[in-house]
């Protein structure tokens, strides 16, 4: 943990006063916060203690985690997004969707394990794209991805007891309602909120629905519909680090007026063969740090704020620039986004935030602040959730 705050006198003056604004508890504004997004050099430890001291006060020794199953429901996807080797064309031998008892054996073997999330990732709406697929689902008894999510989760909630949490893509306000009766939290990365990654040659160039305003809109819903809600960036997939603080902002403005996300994700980008972005470069780990740090900085000290630690060789320095949360972490699946990328060992991870002064604590996938409110959980899970949490928030030991 922090135990000292950090020499400033380092840091030109317009980051200065930012960060100095960041420590004295106020809410930095926009030009704040892109000041941040301009730190060089020897100034990128300086942010990080500072985050560090920031997240300290807000979450005193404990790291989290959620043990988790990977429910890769299918691998078919209407979009094409130029880093992406998740989704298949429907002929792929690769191409996958699972069936409920597929769904059921890993999540009954997840929960034999001690899992308490069942992460749902997949396509947005294949059915639009491809008709094997929407025969498939007919013959299940469905006539979109939505309805067969919503009963492999209903299905998996009620035959294992693992909380489902759909990362489903873009949902309308009906889907995200269905949702939540068997879903305590949902999810979306907003990525960006820069329009031109959308544009010929972009990234997203043949993603409807990574469209910034599409992804915000439905961020939106979700708050409006009191639903605890996971988001945040992607980095290095060609934004600027000031667009990044603008990604931030929207979130945070989204946040400020709604109180839904429980958590904000900085991702870095990993490249990955055989795709157009193949051959880019990864941001570096004194990026992805700041980019934690800037983050922290941005939502203060109670936020979650999250890296996965399978995505950096060295995951350890990200503990010090500001995150409290390490995401999920399965004993049994793959990271099936990043297959190359695999979860580190659990002891080692343990150990690794005793020696930085923290504690390992699991928590479910919605966070202990949520829980206990019955605002923001459907009255179909209360007591399920009571029953797997203590008066905090956090999972009963088993």
């Amino acid at each position: 943990m922090s135990t000292h705050a950090p020499d400033l006198a380092g840091l030109r003056p317009h980051v200065r006063l930012a960060v100095e604004a960041a420590l004295d508890g106020e809410r930095l504004d926009a030009q704040q916060a892109l000041a941040l997004a301009d730190v060089r050099g020897a100034e990128h430890p300086t942010l990080w203690a500072a985050a560090a001291g920031v997240r300290d006060r807000g979450h005193g020794p404990w790291v989290t985690y959620s043990p988790k199953v990977f429910i890769p429901l299918t691998n078919l996807c209407r979009d094409i997004c130029s880093y992406c080797t998740f989704a298949q064309d429907e002929d792929s031998p690769r191409a996958h969707t699972m069936s409920p008892d597929e769904v059921l054996a890993v999540c009954a073997e997840g929960a034999a394990q001690g899992c308490k999330e069942a992460l749902f990732c997949l396509g947005d709406r294949p059915e639009v794209r491809w008709p094997k697929y929407k025969d498939r689902l007919r013959r299940w008894g469905h006539e979109s991805t939505h309805s067969y999510l919503v009963a492999m989760c209903r299905m998996v909630l009620d035959e294992t007891g693992l909380f489902p949490h759909p990362n489903a893509g873009v949902l309308s306000r009906r889907e995200l309602e269905e949702l939540r009766e068997v879903a305590p939290s949902q999810g979306i990365m907003l990525e960006s909120v820069a329009d031109r990654l959308c544009a010929p040659g972009g990234p997203h160039e043949h993603a409807p629905d990574k469209r910034p305003s599409t992804r915000l809109a439905m961020i939106r819903k979700a708050g409006e519909l009191q639903i605890p809600f996971t988001s945040g960036i992607l980095i290095g997939i060609g934004e600027t680090p000031r667009e990044r603080v603008d990604a931030l902002l929207a979130l945070r403005d989204l946040h400020d007026e709604y109180g839904h996300i429980q958590e904000v994700i900085v991702q870095n980008f990993r490249a990955k063969p055989d795709t157009p972005m193949g051959e880019a470069g990864e941001p570096g780990l004194i990026d992805l740090m700041s980019a934690c740090a800037i983050t922290r900085l941005v939502f203060g000290p109670t936020m979650n704020i999250q890296a996965p630690p399978n995505l950096s060789a060295d995951y350890g320095p990200l503990l010090v620039s500001g995150i409290n949360d390490w995401g999920g972490i399965s004993p049994i699946t793959p990271d099936f986004i990043n297959p190359e990328a695999p979860w580190p060992e659990l002891g080692a991870l343990t150990q690794l935030c005793a020696e930085a002064g923290y504690e390992l604590r699991e928590r479910l996938t919605i966070y202990p602040e949520y829980v206990h409110n019955d605002a923001w959980v459907a009255p179909a899970l209360r007591d399920r959730l009571r029953r797997a949490t203590d008066a905090d928030g956090y999972p009963v030991a088993a």
